[in-house]
């Protein structure tokens, strides 16, 4: 098949035909006598690819990683990078909500004051900036080469975990999910919680930062739904959830983040949906800060950071670290 074949079967532009040849990203043949391009069926099922992936977003650099990885090692990469792209995509929209929301802010000031003065504008432009380095997320935590041993430290670990199989079930008996109901687990690690949840009868999807995480919950729980994401900017569209659970996660947050990751968690709830955490958490101010850089927020704050966003709550002291609350929206 020559190239305006090629162009006129796939709506492409020759162009871009040659644009992803000089990439490296297909190779056509070429005939002897005229050095025509000649496309075999592997070459048409590689630019049909190439633009889906494009239509996706995902740079030319990052397709020639995939294709390559695809040929090696099958599929799971390139659900590897698609899963990244709607991460990266979702923050994105995210933050452009949020410019959004300081841009309405803006024009609300100005109606009703009939002047915007710069000290507002600054004070606008300024949070909606801190905002967004906040959701800036890393994995300071190594949790990709973590998964393979995860449910093993948390066994060892007495400190850390102690009152983990209590604190999961808990969260069950608290959510109690109706047969059907849809559930996200975020920081679900290898999924134990979301697999008593399943068991429970709900429809779990679940989200980690860590791919390697989200293969072993994969590999130990067939039927759950994983996504690469954050507390920050889930990867989930609005009111899709009847309840949000997450434990040991939380604590992985700044302040700031933690009123980012309510907004985000009620964003993705259906109304008058449910939160239910289980985390390490401290009685009162002091000695709030924990290990390795991790966060351990009093119980109050967080029940008063619910309680300010339209939720009612309850929660329970586990040990000497570990706290569960459940709040449910009023909304």
């Amino acid at each position: 098949m020559k190239i305006k074949e090629v162009s006129d079967r796939l709506k492409i532009s020759q162009r871009a035909i040659r644009f992803y040849e000089e990439k490296g990203l297909i190779a056509p043949s070429k005939q002897d006598d005229n050095q025509y391009r000649m496309f075999d069926e592997e070459d048409i099922w590689r630019l049909q690819t190439i633009i889906a992936l494009r239509e996706s977003g995902m740079a030319v650099s990052d397709i020639q990683t995939v294709l390559s990885d695809i040929e090696v090692r099958g599929n799971s990469q390139l659900q590897y990078f698609l899963e990244l792209q709607r991460s990266v995509m979702f923050s994105k929209w995210v933050e452009m909500k949020q410019i959004i929301e300081t841009t309405d802010s803006m024009i609300a000031s100005l109606k009703q004051n009939r002047a915007l003065p710069l000290d507002d504008i600054y004070t606008l432009a300024e949070g909606s900036r801190r905002l967004r380095e906040q959701r800036a997320w890393e994995d300071k935590w190594g949790f990709d080469r973590l998964a393979s041993v995860h449910d093993q430290l948390v066994q060892e670990n007495k400190r850390k975990y102690k009152d983990y199989e209590e604190a999961l079930s808990l969260i069950v008996e608290w959510v109690s999910p109706i047969r059907g109901e849809r559930g996200l687990d975020i920081g679900t690690g290898t999924g134990n919680l979301a697999g008593r949840l399943i068991d429970a009868g709900a429809e779990m999807t679940g989200v980690d930062q860590s791919n390697e995480m989200l293969k072993e919950c994969q590999r130990k729980f067939p039927s759950i739904e994983t996504k690469l994401g954050n507390f920050l900017a889930l990867p989930c569209l609005d009111g899709k959830f009847d309840f949000v659970v997450s434990s040991f996660a939380l604590h992985h947050l700044t302040d700031d983040q933690k009123r980012m990751a309510i907004q985000e968690m009620r964003r993705v709830l259906k109304p008058h949906g449910r939160i239910c955490i289980a985390d390490l958490m401290m009685d009162s101010k002091e000695g709030a800060a924990g290990e390795n850089d991790e966060n351990y927020i009093p119980i109050y704050e967080l029940v008063d950071l619910f309680e300010a966003n339209g939720y009612i709550t309850k929660h329970l002291k586990m040990n000497e670290l570990l706290h569960i609350l459940l709040a449910v929206s009023i909304r």
